[in-house]
């Protein structure tokens, strides 16, 4: 298990917004290449979006099946890229001052995935999922940034 938290400075229905939008996951989640298509449905539970993942030529494409959503307050989602294997990740939203605190766990979702999931690999995709829920803020943040009068 893999455990990342953060404190994102927009309102928990602002970061909702994000994950709610399949096209933002080719932008903040780290190794993913681009979203192909995406259930009309999303994020409602079964359905799911298409991605590619991968680093320099290699590319891998699967999906990303939304397993459990409560606006605006968690997600959790069972992301393939086989035959690597599969991860649950959960996203859990809190109010916190002005902003929004995100706990992200990455668990993995299938045997091989347990087998590969050494210390190392905890390591790695911690640091992942750091750098994933920077970018998930920037964009949030950007969301819920207020308009200016012109």
């Amino acid at each position: 298990m893999a455990v990342n938290e953060t404190y994102i400075s927009a309102p928990p229905e602002k970061v909702f917004d994000v994950l709610s939008d399949p096209e933002s996951y080719g932008y903040w989640v780290v190794g993913s290449k681009e979203i192909r298509d995406a259930d009309r449905g999303w994020p409602a539970p079964g359905a799911r979006f298409h991605h590619s993942v991968g680093y320099g030529p290699l590319t891998l494409g699967d999906d990303t099946v939304c397993e459990r959503s409560e606006r605006p307050n968690l997600i959790e989602l069972r992301a393939r890229a086989r035959p690597l294997g599969t991860a649950i990740v959960r996203l859990d939203l809190r109010p916190e001052d002005r902003g929004t605190r995100v706990r992200m766990r990455e668990d993995p979702g299938d045997a091989l995935s347990a087998f590969v999931f050494t210390p190392l690999m905890h390591l790695l995709v911690r640091r992942r999922n750091s750098e994933s829920l920077r970018r998930l803020a920037a964009l949030a943040e950007r969301r819920g940034a207020p308009a200016r009068d012109s």
